[in-house]
């Protein structure tokens, strides 16, 4: 049987002599060990190894061998424990993307006359873009923080390489290929879902709509009523497909007069919407309001560039006119929510 007096070298020394006081031995009992279980676990300089004893053997040591394999064990399980830490900090320490300037920008920029940036986005956009150009799907020029059509281009390219089709490839990062895309190069923060898709009043929206639709409803103290829904490319012609995607509908305003009009936009916009009332002078269609949710993901590009242009101060149809509605600070539904 070996000494506990042979192994006080090593515990006085290396990794393992961390304890602030000497281990206990009140126990004298012998332990009974399988040396498979310590067939890997040298003893430093007493010069006591697994090469003098074979496998399967067993052997009696005293309870201060025993403590000093706890402490070899305890010793690795700290160095798991702090390699996990180690990890958990490297993925603090990445930057940040902000999914709501991102997606925003993503749609102002590419309406813009110039290239001012969106207040608020160009650190997350260049993360973007620089990701983006590491790919080789946008050239190294255009990694300048403004995400204008081109790098809407790039990333509808991207959103395809992942597998991605139709309004999961419209170049408005979602939650899944942003995630995808900052993999050990950023974290992705300020999180925006469309959620699921559900009917309403014989209509198809998603569920981040129709929280946006009962808000306004409950501002203005009335119900709502829909014309028109989301997802129905081909619907209705004269929407010029800003209805394929999701966050737009149209809502009736049979039996409103024109103040009653005017406060259901005012109530839609601090919802979230960028809405407008609509009338057979502006178009081939019958009085009613659009209602484009800003920052849906699901938007079809024609309902984008409608939100560009709503943040221009424009009004959100082919002429580019300005807009004809009640002016409200102009607020996404998240930013609404954290007012």
């Amino acid at each position: 049987m070996y000494k506990c007096s042979d192994l006080r070298g090593y515990l006085s020394d290396g990794a393992y002599a961390r304890t602030e006081k000497p281990v206990e031995q009140a126990d004298n009992t012998d332990l009974l060990v399988d040396t498979r279980a310590i067939r890997n676990v040298g003893f430093g300089r007493t010069g006591i190894g697994p090469q003098r004893l074979k496998p399967g053997v067993t052997m009696k040591l005293p309870s201060c061998a025993a403590a000093l394999i706890a402490a070899v064990l305890l010793a690795s399980l700290a160095g798991a424990s702090r390699t996990s830490a180690a990890q958990a900090a490297d993925v603090r320490a990445l930057p940040s993307v902000n999914m709501e300037a991102t997606v925003k920008a993503a749609q102002i920029d590419p309406r813009r006359p110039d290239d001012t940036l969106t207040p608020g986005a160009k650190a997350s956009v260049l993360l973007v873009e620089r990701a983006l150009r590491d790919r080789r799907l946008l050239d190294a020029k255009w990694v300048d923080g403004y995400f204008g059509t081109t790098t809407v281009a790039a990333y509808a390219k991207y959103q395809k390489s992942l597998g991605l089709t139709g309004l999961d490839a419209n170049g408005l990062p979602g939650k899944t290929s942003l995630t995808r895309l900052g993999a050990d190069r950023f974290k992705v923060t300020n999180i925006i879902d469309p959620g699921t898709r559900v009917s309403t009043g014989g209509f198809v929206i998603n569920t981040r709509t129709r929280s946006m639709l009962a808000e306004a409803q409950r501002l203005l103290g009335r119900d709502l009523e829909l014309d028109q829904g989301s997802y129905n490319p081909g619907g209705d012609p004269t929407s010029a497909g800003t209805h394929d995607g999701g966050g737009v509908v149209d809502i009736s305003v049979t039996g409103m007069n024109s103040a009653t009009r005017t406060a259901v936009v005012r109530a839609l916009r601090r919802a979230g919407f960028a809405a407008w009332v609509r009338s057979p002078r502006q178009g081939d269609w019958p009085w009613h309001i659009h209602a484009a949710a800003i920052s849906d993901t699901s938007l079809s590009s024609q309902a984008q560039h409608q939100i560009g242009d709503y943040y221009l101060g424009l009004n959100g149809l082919t002429g580019r006119g300005p807009d004809d509605g009640p002016k409200v600070t102009i607020r996404t539904w998240e930013e609404y929510q954290r007012r």
